[in-house]
């Protein structure tokens, strides 16, 4: 290889100041180091694989915990936007220390109303309140028992939501005026009281009343591990007699915003509204929250960045040990090769070649290892989604991938400088004494 090394490496024969032939000289001996660097690592594969495990080890971990993170994220994204963009839900809001005075903020039906009036630009206002109040109520199919959230709502609620039927209607305003016991209701909750496919016509049990299921809507799957499917509607007037007038029904209310880019000047019209409607004083804080599909998939998508980031940090310690095993290495593998490389500088090596050969060696070792990461780990987190019931597939962005790859090379040339520099500087003499 030593005298390899010597008759390929070109001399100085062309005139000096002349670019076109440095740049010659500097591409063949680039090719040449990336020869010998390959040879070295085919020559001593067991050794080389070794090298690379912390490598590999260390990229598998951050490509793995990043894949299921951003998953994750796009799917809860996806579902974020299944909401509906524009739409926005009025609650009311309870401070932990009144709350625990037992005081609790409502919304009111003159809350819907003053929205309705003065508020332009928004459309589809549809009250949503929770039948039996705060604990529910039971319902049943014969022997079978769920309790899942039952919702007393408008005919516009479909179209504020962006979910339809998949059998059947939904609610009409007539069922409303007429107080008619009629349900749809969500897949989960067809499921759960084992009813057919098409339970249309059949009557359930809504705590002691009887209701006739009209419509079952499209399922929508989880959200955070949380069924979107488990659910009652029925007319808003009914959910109200059901509720009794002595209980103050738990009330919110959501509607469309006309432009989705005045969302913000609506929110902001609306927040002003209700303030004036609560008579609150400006040293008081709001009763009442303002919700968006847009924003809570926004915090999210910040929220997992700086988890993905957070985690992918931690996670890249591994890499710096690989890359002090690459480094422990590459120094055994000078003092190997001591002899070696006293026959190259001899012949007329210069320092800059075997600087050269012994980083791209290291480089190479990292790169490889990085790559072979890249795929364990994609695969690795397929196996873990394959395992956790109802997890979505694993994604990886492209800038993950670019960043990795960056990053093992980085690893490759920091920790590759100490021991080609040892090698680099080695001279002829002694390197040739040494045994």
């Amino acid at each position: 290889m030593s005298a390899e090394l010597a008759s390929e490496w070109p001399r100085d024969e062309a005139e000096p100041g002349s670019d076109s032939s440095g740049l010659m000289r500097g591409y063949y001996a680039f090719e040449e180091c990336l020869h010998l660097a390959l040879a070295s690592i085919r020559a001593h594969s067991l050794r080389s694989f070794l090298t690379m495990l912390g490598i590999v080890i260390g990229v598998a971990s951050v490509i793995c915990v990043v894949a299921l993170v951003q998953g994750l994220s796009h799917s809860v994204t996806q579902e974020f936007q299944g909401l509906g963009r524009g739409t926005l839900t009025l609650r009311a809001d309870t401070p932990l220390e009144e709350a625990l005075r037992g005081r609790v903020n409502r919304l009111r039906v003159a809350d819907l109303e003053e929205l309705r009036l003065r508020i332009d630009g928004i459309s589809n206002l549809t009250p949503v309140m929770m039948a039996g109040g705060q604990y529910g109520i039971e319902v049943r199919n014969g022997p079978h028992v769920t309790t899942g959230q039952v919702f007393g709502t408008t005919s516009r609620y479909q179209d504020v939501q962006k979910t339809y039927p998949r059998l059947g209607r939904f609610l009409a305003d007539s069922d409303s005026t007429s107080r008619r016991r009629v349900a749809v209701l969500g897949e989960q909750m067809r499921r759960d009281l084992k009813l057919p496919d098409n339970p249309l016509g059949r009557f359930i049990q809504v705590g002691s009343d009887w209701f006739r299921i009209v419509g079952v809507m499209e399922p929508r799957g989880e959200l955070f591990g949380l069924s979107q499917d488990n659910f009652l509607l029925m007319p808003y007037d009914t959910a109200v007699t059901l509720t009794g007038a002595t209980v103050q029904p738990d009330l919110w209310i959501s509607f469309s915003v006309d432009d989705p880019d005045q969302i913000d000047n609506i929110k902001a019209r609306v927040n002003a509204m209700m303030r004036q409607q609560h008579k609150l004083q400006r040293d008081q804080a709001d009763d009442f929250v303002i919700e968006s599909s847009d924003a809570l998939a926004q915090s999210f998508k910040q929220l997992s960045t700086v988890v993905t980031l957070v985690v992918a940090g931690i996670v890249s310690i591994s890499l710096l040990v690989g890359g002090v095993g690459i480094m422990n290495i590459m120094l055994v593998s000078v003092t190997e090769r001591t002899r070696e490389i006293g026959i190259a500088k001899a012949l007329g090596a210069r320092r800059s070649f075997i600087l050269m050969q012994f980083l791209i060696e290291a480089v190479l070792l990292a790169l490889a290892g990085g790559v072979l990461g890249i795929v364990t780990g994609y695969l690795l987190s397929l196996g873990i989604a394959r395992l956790i019931p109802n997890f979505p597939d694993p994604a990886l962005p492209w800038w993950v991938l670019v960043s990795t790859a960056g990053f093992s090379g980085l690893v490759g040339v920091v920790f590759g400088i100490l021991p080609a520099s040892n090698a680099a500087n080695l001279t002829p003499i002694e390197a040739l004494r040494y045994e």
